[in-house]
């Protein structure tokens, strides 16, 4: 029980870690972030972080890899209870834009401070990103065996097409900081022009 009690504790230590480099990222930047700042806010010593993490950028990859893992199993669960591709394209595109509307210090980090790191860039190999990208991928493949998508559409190029809206306009949104920014009108629009390009003629209006 002792063994139990000091791996669980170690687990709070380094989600507390990461949830406060999300914040402290969030505020301000990356580049401009530093170890010891995040110490502070998760209420360890500075030292205490190179225990779990090498550096900040293995913190990055690890809040990327982490929060889009739990993202997919979220999406994963609300998806497999919707049985219309179309809505589900609908209720994907909604979801993701929630994300961004509810938790705005990760929305910043995905968003933009990501893009800040020269490691991620160049050298990220994990399998986060596709997977994510997959689940649209899935949408469009189910549809295209249900008969309403389009057979031609390559499921490879629509799902970037759709993640790659649903990414602009959550980029948008993170610069601007507009909270009057109506998140379910724009999934709603990105979700339709999308199925508009994908959809066969006789469930366009549908």
């Amino acid at each position: 029980m002792k063994f139990v009690g000091k791996e669980a504790r170690k687990a709070e230590k380094r989600e507390r870690i990461l949830r406060s480099a999300t914040k402290i990222f969030a505020r301000k930047g990356f580049y401009n972030a530093k170890i010891s700042e995040i110490a502070r806010e998760a209420g360890v010593a500075d030292g205490t972080i190179y225990l779990y993490f090498k550096n900040k950028d293995e913190i990055l990859i690890t809040i990327f890899e982490e929060s889009v893992g739990a993202i997919i199993r979220r999406f994963r669960k609300r998806l497999q209870e919707i049985p219309d591709p179309a809505d589900q394209v609908r209720e994907f595109s909604r979801l993701h834009l929630e994300i961004v509307k509810t938790n705005p210090d990760l929305a910043s980090v995905l968003q933009l401070e990501l893009r800040q790191s020269n490691r991620f860039i160049k050298e990220y190999a994990g399998t986060s990103l596709n997977d994510y990208l997959n689940l649209i991928g899935d949408i469009i493949q189910n549809g295209q065996k249900a008969n309403v998508f389009r057979e031609d559409v390559h499921p490879g190029i629509a799902k970037r097409m759709l993640f790659g809206a649903l990414d602009e306009i959550s980029t948008l949104y993170v610069l601007l900081k507009d909270r009057s920014f109506d998140f379910q009108r724009s999934a709603a629009q990105i979700a339709s022009i999308f199925l508009y390009g994908i959809a066969k003629d006789e469930y366009r209006n549908s």
